[in-house]
């Protein structure tokens, strides 16, 4: 799978999107696939958008090929200065960690373009880099992943996550949602002798994420960080 990941990753390439235009597809793009599994209701605008995307500890980041965004995930970044997150909406008990002065992040609206699995890129991996490539440069504490039970697998044997609390239903969703967490400091070396391609790749320019500094929002653990971008 990391021969896979490696020659697929020369021929996408990762987006920081801010600009309207890029999250307006974003954001139709999110209504096509949630829509394709059938987990939100039908609207006229086609589009599927919240508050939490317009808050200042967000980051969107796309996968693109040829132009084109073909998947992508929504990133929120927690620390004593901002405890704003979808999740923490759903399981107000990871408060706890805030307060005893972890960092976390959480990552939600991982989506894939339904007609973007015809091309056998290997979205899942791609994608999946962007929380990890996160959690070192904004040097993070706990990761989590609100997924549904189905995806537990994945997540528990690439990325070393764990079940953290049972499936609660989620806003905006028709499918329950349960918390996975990893402690990404204690998981990193793990992950990255069994996958090595979900970090930094060297050879690939293009594979690195230009992270924005969100240092007016966001303070970072005490440990010191990692350069990834």
């Amino acid at each position: 799978m990391n021969e896979q990941v490696i020659d697929a990753l020369k021929h996408v390439r990762y987006k920081v999107l801010t600009d309207s235009k890029d999250l307006e597809n974003l954001y139709r793009l999110r209504y096509k696939c949630y829509r394709a599994g059938r987990s939100i209701a039908e609207n006229e605008l086609g589009i599927m958008t919240d508050a939490f995307d317009e808050t200042a500890n967000c980051v969107h980041v796309a996968v693109e090929m040829d132009g084109e965004i073909l998947a992508s995930v929504r990133l929120h970044l927690m620390s004593k200065l901002s405890f704003t997150s979808p999740t923490l909406e759903v399981f107000p008990e990871i408060l706890d960690n805030l307060t005893r002065g972890q960092t976390i992040l959480d990552a939600t609206r991982f989506v894939i373009n339904p007609a973007a699995r015809k091309k056998r890129v290997p979205l899942h991996f791609l994608v999946l880099r962007i929380p990890f490539l996160a959690t070192m440069f904004y040097d993070i504490d706990l990761a989590l992943a609100p997924v549904r039970a189905e995806h537990t697998a994945f997540y528990q044997r690439y990325l070393g996550y764990e079940l953290a609390m049972g499936p609660r239903s989620y806003p905006g969703l028709r499918k329950p949602i349960q918390l996975l967490t990893a402690e990404v400091r204690e998981q990193r070396a793990a992950v990255l002798a069994r996958t090595p391609v979900f970090g930094p790749v060297n050879e690939i320019p293009q594979s690195d994420i230009a992270f924005p500094d969100l240092s007016e929002v966001y303070a970072a653990s005490k440990y010191g960080s990692f350069k990834t971008a």
